[in-house]
């Protein structure tokens, strides 16, 4: 996601939910995978008014697994669930869809979305497989 500005783009959009989220005075949580590591910018709780010092730092870069940061993602959720059985979970996947990975869907959200940064002249179109085969909401950034 480092090329064509679709970090920039994911970061602008991920800055704009979390500040709506910290209006709504809603839980979030935000892991980052890139570069080989997994990254918890924030820990599930209050959304907190810190995108400046939250984002902004957010980088690039592919060798993650795909599959292994949506399985942590996924066992996040579901402590979540077990502290608080009644409220509504859902994930939000930003990706530019170079993974060839095709992980299962995350069984603890019970929203799933998948937004597609992918820019490259050929498209491969896996962000929209993913999306449908999760049965989640698909859009493109």
């Amino acid at each position: 996601m480092v090329t064509n500005g679709q970090l920039a783009r994911a970061k602008g959009l991920l800055a704009t939910w979390l500040q709506a989220a910290y209006q709504r005075r809603d839980d979030v949580a935000l892991l980052c995978f890139a570069g080989g590591r997994l990254d918890w910018r924030l820990k599930p709780g209050r959304a907190r008014a810190w995108v400046e010092r939250g984002v902004l730092p957010i980088a690039g870069g592919g060798g993650t697994s795909l599959t292994q940061g949506l399985a942590e993602a996924d066992a996040m959720l579901a402590q979540a669930a077990r502290r608080q059985q009644a409220q509504s979970r859902c994930l939000w996947l930003l990706t530019d869809g170079r993974s060839p990975q095709q992980p299962p869907r995350p069984r603890a959200a019970h929203h799933v979305g998948v937004v597609d940064f992918e820019s490259s002249r050929v498209k491969l179109g896996r962000n929209a497989v993913l999306a449908a085969r999760w049965g989640a909401v698909y859009l493109q950034a």
